[in-house]
Formats: structure tokens, sequence, C-alpha cells
């Protein structure tokens, strides 16, 4: 075999091929073998625990039939025993439900980052066994400052519409048994109706076409996961910072996404102060989001184009908040 002829520095410089020095593909970062090669290293018993605790917690929350905290069911280990011995299957009917939600709200999010290469933990839930809904989510960790603007797009939209699959027919399978004939007693825990509920509500049980609050003492397992459900999609798929929405509204608008952050923290202190007795359970919330910053940060590469059909998903996606997010939340 003959040795291939040395190509001259110049004729190599404005070769094609070498596209090292083409000014219009000098932002991405350089290739690296072990590119070829990407297996992140992802922690596996740590998600593995937060998930069997979150089982737990989300059962015994179902069992106690979302009154954690009653001392009748606390009093002893056999008062405990009881409980669950009785109501075992309203704990695991809402734990199968709200648990189905929560792991394909993230899997939608690690799918992408998968796709993407970028590297991800498995989904991360959070057990909350003294609340009325037994958890806080569940979350992923990744290095979004890999992801380019369309990457954190797909990232961040796939989460909220892969969770709505399930969520959805879960809230309507769960309005179809609800029995509202009772009004609430005083002092009872009530559960506003998000506006997508009620539509349901509307469509299922016309009769009731008025009621916007469900008494904790009239909700089944279902209407319970799937009201979790539309709680955390629409609270995601608020427009700031990095949740889902705030991902979502960057990749859209990039720095003029700013704006609308500032201008809806502004609108939300103002309505949490006129509603002060209803919205003040959001107030340690927004104090959070404050904290941990309302603007997005920029992606790797802000100049990659959308699409159309990317930005008619994102337009779309903007009213999820609106239909999702029980803007009263709760009130005894």
């Amino acid at each position: 075999m003959g040795v291939p002829p040395t190509v001259p520095p110049s004729t190599a410089e404005s070769s094609p091929l070498n596209d090292f020095h083409d000014p219009d593909l000098s932002h991405l970062q350089e290739l690296k073998v072990s590119d070829l090669h990407f297996r992140p290293q992802r922690r596996t018993w740590l998600p593995l625990l937060l998930f069997l605790a979150t089982c737990a917690s989300t059962f015994w929350v179902g069992s106690t039939r979302w009154q954690p905290l009653e001392m009748r069911y606390l009093a002893s280990y056999e008062a405990m025993w009881q409980t669950i011995r009785v109501h075992w299957p309203i704990g695991l009917k809402y734990m199968a439900a709200v648990l189905a939600i929560l792991l394909t709200h993230e899997m939608g999010h690690f799918l992408q980052t998968v796709k993407y290469r970028i590297p991800a933990s498995y989904p991360l839930c959070i057990p909350v066994p003294f609340n009325a809904i037994g958890t806080m989510g569940a979350v992923i960790g990744m290095d979004g400052m890999r992801a380019d603007r369309r990457q954190i797009f797909d990232i961040g939209i796939a989460g909220p519409l892969a969770g709505l699959v399930v969520a959805v027919p879960v809230l309507w399978w769960g309005i179809q048994e609800l029995h509202l004939e009772k009004a609430a007693q005083v002092g009872e825990l009530q559960l506003y109706l998000p506006l997508i509920g009620q539509w349901m509500l509307q469509w299922a049980h016309p009769q009731w076409t008025d009621q916007v609050w469900v008494p904790l003492s009239r909700v089944n397992p279902y209407f319970m996961a799937g009201w979790v459900g539309m709680l955390i999609t629409g609270l995601n798929m608020l427009p700031i910072s990095q949740l889902d929405g705030g991902h979502t509204i960057y990749a859209l608008f990039l720095e003029r996404a700013y704006t609308f952050a500032r201008l809806f923290i502004s609108f939300t202190i103002v309505y949490v102060v006129i509603n002060l007795d209803q919205a003040v359970m959001w107030t340690p919330m927004l104090i959070l989001v404050i904290l941990m910053g309302i603007h997005h940060p920029p992606t790797a590469n802000d100049r990659v184009p959308l699409g159309p059909l990317r930005w008619t998903i994102g337009l779309a996606s903007l009213v999820i908040p609106v239909l999702c997010f029980p803007i009263l939340g709760f009130r005894q």
C-alpha cells in the first residue's frame, strides 16, 4: 500500500472536512472519546429506598382516609394495625394510582435525558407520611447545562404530558365515583377542584355543577390521586425558574421569558395578599421559588431552532396550569 499524499496546511484548513475552523460551528463542544461510551453512573439504592418509603407513606395515608395524624389511628401499634387491616384496599388503590402518575411524569423526563445523553439520576420520590397526600412528588437530578434549547424543551415538556396521560383518566374515574349529596361537616378539610375537574364534574354529575369544593370525607382513592396529579402537574408547569414550565417558556422565548417570570411572580404575590385566608398555603412555595431564582439560565446552545411542531406544543402547554392547578388549594 502506498502512503497517501500529504495535504498542504492551507488546503487542510480550507477543506470542508475540517469543521474545527468553521466559525459557524465554533460554539459547539469538541467531541471526546468518552462521549462515544456515554454511561452515566447513577445511584440505585437511594431511588429504590425513596420509592419504597413513598409506597409506605401513600399506602398509610390512603388507609387512614387521608388523615394520617388522627390520634385514633396512632394511639397504639394495635390501632395502626387495625386501621391497615380494615382499610388496606383503599390504601393500596391510592398508592398504586398516585405512584403511577408520579413515575410516569418523571420517566417522561428521564427517557428524554437518556435520548439526548444528558447525565441524570433515576426518579427520586419524596415520601411525606404526615400530610394529607403522603408525598411531595418526585424529581430527577440532571446536568441541565449540557442540554441545548431543543433538548431542554423536550426534557421539560415530556414529564407533564406523560403524567397527564395517566392523571386525566384517574381523575375522571374518581369523579365518576364521587357522592356529594351530604354537605361538608363543620371544620372538615375540603379540596378545591381545578378547572378540568369542574368540567368533569359537570359532565359526570350535572346535579352538582355548582360544586367547586369536595369534602375530604367524600373523596375516593382515584379522585384523591387524580387531584394530587393535577396539583403536581399544574405546579410544575408554572412559567418560572427551573420548573418544567420554566424550561418550556425559556425554550420558547429565551431571554424574553424573564419578563413572563417577573410578571408571574408579581401577580402571585398580589394574589396571595388579596386572598390571604385561602391562598396563604402557597406562601412557603413562593418563597422557595424566589430563593431558588425565578429566571431560567441559558442553555448550552440557545440558537438551536425549535421548529413549528414544538412551538405549537409549547404554546398549547401554557394553558396546563390554568386547567390543572387548584388555585385555592384546600380549606376548612
